[in-house]
């Protein structure tokens, strides 16, 4: 089901005293009613706004009461700068706690799609947010998600994102579409050595189609802008050879992708009217 056939509501809620960084929202999608986390920067708006997507961990913390330390250390920064920040939960309502473990998916990239498209047609109604300065910002099968999202023809009709951002997605999915050529500007940052989504497709798909700024940063795995994550051998993967992979911070291709990122929405956001 298409989010054109479905009843899109957002309803925000008082806070909670859940430890989320700002307002609850519910947002349904079809016969599903997703969770997301709104914040605001102090002022009075219209705000640009970056729409986060977690990766196959989900956003939140192993309690679940609370955003997860990715989307906390971001949340903060983005705010701080003036961004809103809506963090868009797949997971929850539809029963996962993550997909990581999964050899088939049960819930996609490409479905998720749908759900960021329906963020973007409410964003557009909200008064705070400026419709015109939202850019999507992803993480690995949230990057996918970015990747899906930008596929040609599928956001007609809603506000577009003027930016797109990708970190370490895995690219053998999208590659194989003929012609695939991201609707929004993408900068997609990977890691050089990560052996959960090599970088190989990543880079022959930026080198093949087009509208992807490709930055590839030395001796850093998977999940490499995490804050304070200890390089380790992660196991029990469901769609990664063998079970394995490395993840970790490396803190020079997390402070210079940060800043990467930063300076990207700051100058997208200043050119716009």
């Amino acid at each position: 089901m298409t989010v054109r056939a479905c009843v899109l509501v957002f309803v925000l809620l008082l806070a909670s005293a859940s430890g989320a960084a700002g307002e609850p929202v519910r947002v349904a999608v079809g016969d599903v009613t997703l969770t997301a986390d709104l914040s605001v920067p102090p002022g009075r708006g219209p705000f640009p706004v970056v729409v986060a997507l977690h990766g196959c961990n989900g956003m939140r913390s192993d309690d679940g009461q609370r955003l997860n330390a990715r989307h906390r250390d971001w949340g903060g920064r983005l705010t701080a700068a003036g961004y809103a920040v809506l963090a868009l939960d797949s997971f929850s309502a539809r029963g996962a706690k993550e997909v990581c473990t999964e050899k088939v998916r049960t819930i996609t990239p490409r479905m998720r799609a749908d759900d960021v498209r329906a963020a973007l047609i409410w964003l557009g109604t909200n008064p705070v947010i400026d419709a015109k300065r939202i850019a999507l910002l992803g993480w690995s099968h949230g990057a996918m998600t970015v990747l899906w999202t930008v596929r040609p023809n599928f956001l007609v009709g809603v506000p577009t994102p003027f930016a797109a951002v990708a970190y370490y997605p895995g690219c053998t999915e999208i590659s194989k579409i003929p012609g695939w050529r991201p609707s929004v500007a993408v900068t997609m940052l990977t890691g050089a050595l990560d052996d959960w989504t090599p970088p190989a497709p990543c880079r022959a798909l930026a080198t093949q189609s087009g509208g992807i700024r490709y930055i590839e940063y030395p001796d850093a795995y998977h999940a490499f802008d995490a804050p304070n994550l200890p390089v380790r051998v992660r196991t029990g993967l469901g769609r990664v050879k063998g079970g394995e992979a490395h993840v970790g911070t490396n803190p020079e291709a997390r402070a210079a992708s940060i800043a990467e990122v930063m300076a990207l929405l700051a100058v997208a956001t200043a050119a716009k009217p």
